[in-house]
């Protein structure tokens, strides 16, 4: 039996991910953006999406390329799924450009605080 974890959820999710990654021999870009495209969808939410923008961004993904995916399945899913992707996927990229910025003023304020204690 599995030892105990504090996030069996995620645990169980990233498990799952590396197993779809592993058994898929898409390349890189294909697979992000059938995911993309299956997250659009279904309406997921954006933290699902989340886990979307690093790989996204590593791959060189331009905001031109994640519309174009937009306008492909459009027609399928319709106007009001592209429309809530389209803030779903904002907000997720917000939150990382959050992140991001909170990191850098922390390393700005370590940097600061060990200069000044030189």
């Amino acid at each position: 039996m599995a030892a105990r974890s504090e996030t069996p959820v995620l645990d169980t999710l990233a498990a799952m991910t590396i197993d779809s990654i592993e058994r898929c021999h898409m390349d890189e870009r294909t697979l992000i953006l059938a995911r993309i495209a299956a997250l659009v969808a279904m309406d997921a939410p954006a933290v699902s999406y989340l886990a979307h923008v690093s790989p996204a961004i590593k791959a060189d993904f331009t905001v031109e390329q994640l519309q174009d995916l937009l306008v492909a399945v459009a027609p399928v899913v319709g106007t009001a799924r592209v429309m809530s992707a389209s803030a779903h996927i904002a907000q997720a990229f917000g939150v990382v450009l959050e992140l991001a910025e909170a990191e850098a003023e922390a390393m700005a304020q370590a940097e600061a605080e060990s200069r000044g204690a030189s």
